[in-house]
């Protein structure tokens, strides 16, 4: 395996600079494969060189599969790390760096290949001894067995794209009436984003936990399991809050999830960072699925385990390894990550878009900032609104909550609203507190927008004489001056702008 000396990213935001940081610690260059409307970006700025392979829209850049390694190919990089989201879970995509001489950070093209179609991942687990769902992932796809699968299971039913991921393809049924519905939009979307109308049906479990399993194939073919994260603060499917380690496991079943997770991992041979994912419910676990990347959420794992995620994953690119010891990896002390949206959380969290204003992320003791846009950046339609990762690291998880809280209270970040107060209402609720929330947590009790919160009395007051002294400036300024139409920011609660 060739040494990787430039080192193209194929990826934006938060993760682009992660990548970047990870890569210039180990001496490398970084070229940044970047669209149109990333110019005016933290990793545009940080990479050594930049290349647009591209216009705004991701079809046309970040999922063009020609233009991305043509683009890697003119700045003479070795290897491209795909960053998560967009082409870092695309078997082709792996398959033409291979044959264009570039080293792909990631797996083998064949594991992405299984372990992305989830019904050959389901059958994966169910030959490693892995624990599934019961369901039905047959090739009969007409409507009519679908149909009689779903009444054979049992209602809610949980449809699933084959090839989906992030929430996509994926519907609910809740009985018979509304089943063919949900079927026919699953396949839509499926074969919108996937190209393949193929679903198969699950069990759906209604008070479950979401855990994951944070795995690594060492160059030398050795499979290490780095622990759990607690990934059950979810919106639409998508994760929010995430933690390292769960709080409500116990050790035995643990040990047990960790054992299968890396079963299944070695069973595809698979290479680089990956995560095992599983639902957890009245004390039983069964496999969901397996993302072949990196994942959103490493930060919180590398914050109790000691070890950097990146690094390791370039490493193994260049068949070097980790040198790790199973028994000497121990989670330590409780991680919390909060993802910062640009978005309005008292109108229901819909995206907040333009230039970010003045931003203060306060640095320390045990607290950690993923921040991909800065001052004057622009926060645009076409991409995920994800600003920044807050994590943060303390002894016990009560603690780490308490941190959490008073750092998101501190960040300031002006010119877009932002999911911070939407963050802080969830990390006061007593579920959250105690950790026995579930995936159905927010749908319970944050499926509405936040209300915006009045002024306390004492700011009441604060309020009166500012406009007192205001008016009075005004007065004494002359006529000119009182004549003159001037917005004054006490006219409306600050706090809700």
């Amino acid at each position: 395996m060739k040494k990787i000396k430039t080192l193209a990213i194929a990826n934006r935001g938060e993760v682009a600079v992660r990548i970047h940081r990870a890569a210039s610690e180990l001496g490398i260059k970084t070229v940044l494969l970047h669209s149109e409307a990333d110019i005016q970006s933290k990793a545009y700025r940080m990479c050594d060189e930049k290349i647009c392979i591209g216009p705004a829209p991701v079809n046309e850049s970040y999922l063009h599969i020609e233009r991305t390694v043509q683009g890697a190919l003119s700045a003479g990089a070795d290897a491209i790390h795909p960053g998560f989201g967009f082409l870092s879970e695309n078997a082709d995509f792996a398959d033409a760096c291979a044959k264009s001489g570039i080293i792909f950070v990631g797996p083998s093209p064949a594991s992405i290949r299984i372990m992305g179609d989830k019904i050959e991942a389901r059958k994966c687990a169910v030959q490693a001894g892995v624990p599934v769902v019961p369901g039905y992932e047959g090739e009969d796809q007409t409507e009519e067995r679908l149909l009689k699968e779903a009444k054979k299971i049992g209602y809610p039913v949980i449809i699933k794209a084959s090839g989906g991921g992030g929430g996509r393809g994926l519907k609910v049924a809740n009985g018979e009436k509304d089943f063919l519905e949900q079927l026919r939009s699953a396949k839509r979307e499926g074969l919108s984003a996937f190209k393949s109308e193929k679903v198969f049906l699950e069990k759906y479990l209604d008070h479950a936990k979401h855990i994951e399993f944070q795995i690594f194939g060492d160059a030398s073919g050795k499979v290490f399991h780095l622990y759990d994260r607690e990934c059950s603060v979810q919106r639409r499917h998508q994760k929010i809050i995430e933690e390292a380690t769960s709080a409500l496991l116990s050790e035995k079943t643990r040990e047990a999830m960790a054992r299968d997770a890396v079963k299944l991992a070695e069973l595809v041979q698979y290479k680089g960072a990956g995560t095992v994912e599983f639902i957890f419910q009245d004390g039983e676990y069964y496999f969901m699925e397996m993302n072949t990347r990196l994942q959103v959420e490493h930060p919180v794992t590398e914050e109790v385990m000691g070890v950097d995620l990146v690094k390791a994953q370039l490493m193994c690119a260049q068949a070097q390894s980790v040198g790790w010891i199973q028994s000497d990896l121990k989670p330590t002390g409780h991680s919390i990550e909060c993802r910062i949206y640009a978005e309005n959380p008292y109108l229901g969290g819909i995206p907040s878009t333009g230039l970010i204003g003045s931003c203060y992320f306060p640095e320390g003791q045990g607290r950690r900032f993923e921040v991909g846009f800065e001052k004057n950046d622009e926060v645009t339609s076409y991409y995920d609104s994800m600003i920044a990762k807050i994590i943060v690291w303390d002894e016990t998880r009560p603690r780490a909550i308490q941190k959490m809280i008073k750092t998101l209270d501190e960040t300031i970040i002006f010119g877009l609203h932002t999911n911070i107060p939407y963050l802080k209402s969830i990390l006061n609720h007593e579920e959250f507190r105690d950790g026995t929330m579930t995936t159905q947590f927010i749908g319970t009790y944050f499926s509405l927008p936040l209300e915006a919160t009045g002024l306390t009395e004492d700011e009441k007051e604060f309020v009166e004489r500012a406009k007192q002294e205001f008016s009075g400036l005004t007065a004494q300024a002359g006529s000119t001056f009182a004549n003159y139409q001037v917005a004054s920011p006490w006219q409306g609660n600050w706090r809700n702008v």
